[in-house]
């Protein structure tokens, strides 16, 4: 039988590299514009200045770092075989790799999207600024790491939870960035 809370906080920890991607590209970023500065067949930017190469490899690579200090925590405190990104090394950095990649190609599909529909980049676009880098790690981690996917979000009690916690997590988080004056807008 399933352990719901254990569930909630096992889905929670083990996304923590997919949510510090996405605020780790803002301190990374800045540098080589993904887009090039090109428009699109509408005549509208791709992406923007916002998205750059520079944000979205530095991003994910500290995505990865912080599950492999996570990872570190797993085996220094013995829960690793309860809690755990996978068996060996190589599945762990495939997961880790899968989860921050997926986590800022969202966002850059989102961005993406933003563009086509008339936003703006600053501009509020609710559930498109929060859900597509969840939602595109889900499909990295299910194309690319299988087996954990569907131990911690398959069983839906994961994945709601990261559906659920994302849109306040991720206004706090804007917040704080809005604050640092990393971000020119609160959201």
């Amino acid at each position: 039988m399933l352990n719901i809370p254990l569930a909630i906080i096992e889905a929670f920890v083990l996304f923590i590299p997919g949510f510090i991607a996405n605020p780790a590209a803002v301190i990374t970023g800045g540098h080589f514009p993904m887009d090039g500065g090109r428009n699109f067949t509408d005549g509208k930017r791709i992406l923007g200045d916002g998205k750059t190469w520079s944000g979205y490899f530095g991003g994910s690579l500290l995505g990865v770092l912080s599950g492999l200090i996570l990872t570190g925590f797993f085996l220094l405190f013995h829960v690793a075989g309860s809690i755990s990104y996978g068996s060996t090394f190589p599945i762990i950095l495939v997961t880790l790799l899968a989860m921050s990649f997926g986590s800022l190609t969202g966002d850059v599909t989102g961005s993406f999207i933003k563009r086509r529909i008339g936003i703006q980049r600053g501009g509020k676009g609710s559930l498109l600024d929060q859900w597509p880098f969840a939602l595109v790690s889900f499909l990295f981690l299910f194309i690319f790491s299988r087996g954990f996917f569907m131990i911690y979000y398959g069983n839906i009690i994961g994945a709601l939870t990261i559906l659920l916690i994302t849109p306040p997590l991720h206004r706090a988080v804007n917040i704080i960035g809005y604050k640092m004056k990393k971000k020119d807008v609160p959201w």
